[in-house]
C-alpha cells in the first residue's frame, strides 16, 4: 500500500466530563478515520508491531480483551485495526507521562473505516495531546520514520506537571474519593471543592475553609508566635528581632552562643543559620537573612535534630526527622564533587515531587557552614574527614511511631494556640520519643498550608494516610458531602417535571437549585434565562454553597455530548424513551443505543437513592435490575403486570385508580388526591405522577405533597 494512504484523521472530539454512556469517569471521545488503514491490520504492516513494541515496552502490561499480560501484544500479532492501537498507546503514554492506567474503548461506526475511540481523561489538555502523539508515533512505526518517543513523554509530563493537582492535594482528593465524597477542581491551581452544594467543603493544598487568616497570620509572624507559645507555657528558644548586624551579635551575646539567625517570617529553610559562636558569623548570617526582606531574628540555639509534626483537627498525625547532610573526605576530590556523587547520586534526591530530597546546594548557608569547619567548596579533606554541608533541612524521615505522647499533646495545643486547624510544627529535640522538656528541646515553627510530601513520601520509613486525615477532620464519619440531586430525563415533557419536584421540595423549607430548559433557578428566583438543561448549569447549582437540593434536566443530547456534571444521584426520573427520538449526530440510532444512553441516569443512582421509571415504557423496566439502589414505578394504568409484580415484592409505586392518584407500597395503598381536585396543568399524567414519585422517593411529607400539588401553577419553577 502507498504510505501517502496512511493517515489517521480525527473527525470529531468531545469531552465527556462526567458520568457518560462509556464509564462513571470523565472521557474524551474521538471519532476517527482510519481511511485505507481499514485494510491494514497491525499484523499485514512489515514490522510494524516490533517497532511499536520497541518503542513502547511497557505495553507488555495491557492485558487487553484477553485478559492476561501481554494481551495487547497478541492482538498486534494476531492483527488488530489502527483505531484500537491508538486507544492503547493514547492509554500508555499518559501513564508514562505520570498518570495511572485507565480505560479504554474502541468501537466501529456505521461508516467503514470510522471509529469511536475512547480514552480517560485525567486532564483534558494531557489527554489530548497524548492522543496526538499517539496518532504520530503509530503513523511513523506503520512507514518506519523516526519518532522521539522520550521527547513526547516529556512532553507530556510536563504538561501534566503543569495541570494536574500536585500529590499533597491529590492525596487528599483521592481519600475523599475512598469516601465517596465527590470532588470539584475550582481553579488551575489546587483550590478543591469536596463534595456538593450546602454540603461542600473547600481545600487548598493543606489548607482548609476551616484555616483562620488570623491564624494564618499570626503563624508568619515567628516573634508572636512565639510569644503566645511563651505566655501558654509552650517551650521556645529566646530571642531578638533585630535591625543590624551590630544588634544581631549584640543579641547573641545576650541569649548567650550558640545562636541561630535567621528571617523573621516563613521562608522554607531558607537562610536559617544555626550554631553560631562568633561575632563574624552571626554578622555574616545577618547579611544573607536580610535578603529575605522579612527582618532577621536571633534566638537561642537549640541543640538536636529538626522535626516536623503534622497536627489535624487537633490531633498529631505524622511526624518526620530532618537529615543533617554531610559528607566524608577521599583525599583527592573537592567537596563540591564529594556532594556530587556522595549525596546528590541519591535516586531520593531531586527536584520533582516523586523525589522526597531535595538536592544539595553548596548556597550562603552551606558555605558559612564550611568556613566555619574551615573548608570551601572546593577544599579537598583528607580521607576519612566527615564534613557538614547542611545541618537542617531533608524531614523527611518519618518517626511518627516514636513520638513521645507529651509532645504529641504539646505540638496539638501549639496549633491551637496559633488558632490552625491543620499546622506543620517545626520542634528541635536530640530524642524525639523523650520529652521535650527533659532536654531543652523548643518548638522554633508552626506553620500554616504545611506541605504533605514528606509524609506521603518519605525517605525512610512508613507513608501515612495525611490526605485521610484531613478528609475526616472535614466530613466526620456520617458526612456524605452529598445533597439530594434529582435528575430528571427522558422523551415527553421532562421540564414540566423537573419544575413540579423543584416545587415540591421548595415547600419542604429545603433551598432548591432548578437547572431546565426555562433557565436556571435557584429558590424560585431566576438567575438565568434560555435553555440550562446542560452541564454548565448543572455545574453552577453543585458549586452554589446556598443550594441544599439540586433538581436537574437533562437530555439524551447533553448525556452524549457532555456527561453528566454530577458523579451520582439521590434520585433519577425517567419519563420514557422515544423510538424516533433523532440523535443520528451523535450516531445512536437503534433502540439498544438509546436504551444505552438513558440507562446512564440509572447507573448512577446512589445505593440510598431510588430509580423512579415510567412502567408503561419496557425499555425503562428492563432498567430496574442496574439500579445500585431502589426503583419506583409510576404509571396511569395500574393493572400493568410490572406493577402487581413490583408490589408483590413489597416495591412502591405511584398509580391511578378510579381517578384517583395513589401510592401504593406492596399491598398497602394511600389515596393521595383526586385528579379532579387539581388545578389545571400543562403536563400529562404520567409527567405528573413522575414528580410525585420523585417527592415520595425523597421523602416528602403526604401532606406537603398535596398541597404542593394544589399550589403549583405555570408560572411556578
Amino acid at each position: 500500500m502507498n504510505n501517502t494512504k496512511r493517515d489517521m484523521k480525527f473527525l470529531r472530539i468531545m469531552s465527556l466530563q462526567g458520568p457518560n454512556i462509556w464509564t462513571y469517569r470523565p472521557v474524551l471521545e474521538v471519532w476517527v478515520d482510519i481511511g485505507e488503514l481499514e485494510e491494514s491490520p497491525s499484523n499485514t504492516i512489515p514490522g510494524f508491531t516490533d517497532r511499536l513494541i520497541a518503542w513502547l515496552p511497557s505495553l507488555i502490561e495491557h492485558r487487553c480483551s484477553i485478559g492476561e499480560r501481554g494481551g495487547f501484544i497478541q492482538r498486534l500479532r494476531d492483527g488488530t485495526w489502527p483505531a484500537h492501537i491508538l486507544e492503547h498507546v493514547t492509554l500508555e503514554l499518559q501513564n508514562l507521562a505520570g498518570m495511572p492506567g485507565g480505560f479504554g474503548k474502541a468501537r466501529e461506526m456505521d461508516t467503514r473505516g470510522v471509529y469511536k475511540v475512547v480514552v480517560r481523561a485525567w486532564h483534558e489538555d494531557v489527554t489530548l495531546a497524548s492522543l496526538h502523539h499517539a496518532r504520530t508515533l503509530i503513523l511513523a512505526a506503520m512507514d518506519d520514520r523516526p519518532f522521539d518517543v522520550a521527547a513526547a513523554i516529556e512532553d507530556l509530563s510536563d504538561l501534566a506537571e503543569s495541570r494536574l493537582l500536585g500529590p499533597s492535594t491529590r492525596s487528599i482528593v483521592d481519600a475523599a474519593d475512598d469516601r465517596d465524597i465527590p470532588s470539584i477542581r475550582l481553579n488551575a491551581g489546587n483550590l478543591v471543592q469536596l463534595g456538593y452544594g450546602a454540603a461542600q467543603r473547600r481545600i487548598w493544598t493543606a489548607e482548609t475553609e476551616h484555616t483562620s487568616a488570623i491564624a494564618e497570620t499570626i503563624s508568619r509572624d515567628k516573634s508572636l508566635t512565639k510569644q503566645l507559645l511563651k505566655d501558654c507555657g509552650i517551650p521556645i528558644p529566646e530571642g531578638y528581632d533585630v535591625e543590624s548586624p551590630a544588634a544581631a551579635w549584640e543579641a547573641a551575646e545576650d541569649i548567650g552562643v550558640p545562636v541561630v539567625v535567621k528571617p523573621c517570617s516563613g521562608n522554607h529553610g531558607r537562610a536559617v543559620f544555626t550554631n553560631l559562636t562568633t561575632r563574624e558569623e552571626v554578622e555574616a548570617a545577618y547579611q544573607v537573612a536580610l535578603e529575605e526582606e522579612s527582618g532577621v531574628i536571633v534566638e537561642r540555639f537549640v541543640p538536636g535534630q529538626e522535626h516536623r509534626l503534622l497536627v489535624i483537627g487537633g490531633k498529631l498525625v505524622a511526624a518526620a526527622r530532618g537529615e543533617i547532610a554531610s559528607v566524608v573526605g577521599d583525599g583527592r576530590s573537592t567537596i563540591e564533587h564529594l556532594v556530587t556523587v556522595q549525596l546528590n547520586a541519591d535516586p531520593r534526591r531531586g527536584n520533582t515531587e516523586d523525589h522526597p530530597l531535595n538536592p544539595i546546594r553548596i548556597d550562603s548557608a552551606a558555605t558559612l557552614e564550611l568556613a566555619r569547619q574551615g573548608y570551601t567548596a572546593e577544599s579537598v579533606p583528607a580521607a576519612g574527614t566527615h564534613i557538614v554541608i547542611q545541618r537542617i533541612g531533608n524531614v523527611a524521615f518519618d518517626v511518627t511511631d516514636i513520638v513521645h505522647p507529651s509532645t504529641a499533646a504539646m505540638v496539638a495545643l501549639a496549633a491551637k494556640i496559633v488558632g490552625l486547624d491543620i499546622a506543620g510544627i517545626d520542634l528541635v529535640v536530640e530524642d524525639i520519643s523523650r520529652p521535650v522538656l527533659e532536654q531543652r528541646g523548643a518548638i522554633v515553627e508552626v506553620n500554616a498550608g504545611p506541605g504533605l510530601l514528606m509524609h506521603l513520601k518519605p525517605a525512610e520509613g512508613q507513608p501515612r494516610p495525611v490526605g485521610q486525615a484531613i478528609v475526616e477532620h472535614l466530613f466526620p464519619a456520617d458526612a456524605s458531602g452529598r445533597i439530594p440531586i434529582v435528575a430528571v430525563s427522558g422523551s415527553t415533557d421532562t421540564t414540566a417535571i423537573a419544575r413540579l419536584i423543584a416545587h415540591l421540595v421548595c415547600l419542604n423549607n429545603q433551598r432548591v437549585g432548578l437547572a431546565c430548559r426555562n433557565g436556571m433557578f435557584v429558590n424560585r428566583r431566576q438567575v438565568e434565562t434560555g435553555n440550562r438543561a446542560n452541564w454548565a448549569a448543572a455545574h453552577k447549582l453543585l458549586l452554589n454553597p446556598t443550594v441544599e437540593t439540586a433538581v436537574i434536566e437533562t437530555s439524551g443530547r447533553e448525556l452524549l455530548s457532555e456527561g453528566l456534571a454530577f458523579d451520582r444521584c439521590q434520585i433519577a426520573v425517567l419519563s420514557g424513551i422515544d423510538a424516533n427520538e433523532d440523535l443520528a449526530e451523535y450516531a445512536i440510532s437503534t433502540d439498544e443505543k438509546r436504551y444505552n444512553v438513558y440507562r446512564t441516569l440509572v447507573d448512577v443512582v446512589l445505593p440510598n437513592g431510588a430509580a423512579v421509571l415510567n412502567a408503561a415504557d419496557p425499555q425503562l423496566v428492563a432498567m430496574h435490575d442496574l439500579c445500585d439502589g431502589e426503583v419506583l414505578y409510576f404509571a396511569t394504568d395500574a393493572s400493568l403486570p410490572v406493577i402487581a409484580e413490583h408490589r408483590a415484592k413489597q416495591g412502591r409505586a405511584v398509580i391511578v385508580d378510579n381517578e384517583e392518584i395513589i401510592l401504593a407500597h406492596g399491598a398497602s395503598t394511600t389515596q393521595l388526591i383526586s385528579l379532579a381536585q387539581l388545578p389545571p396543568m400543562a403536563m400529562a399524567t404520567h409527567q405528573l405522577l413522575a414528580g410525585i414519585a420523585a417527592a415520595w422517593a425523597l421523602g416528602l411529607d403526604f401532606d406537603l405533597i398535596r398541597a404542593g400539588l394544589q399550589a403549583f401553577t405555570d408560572n411556578q419553577s
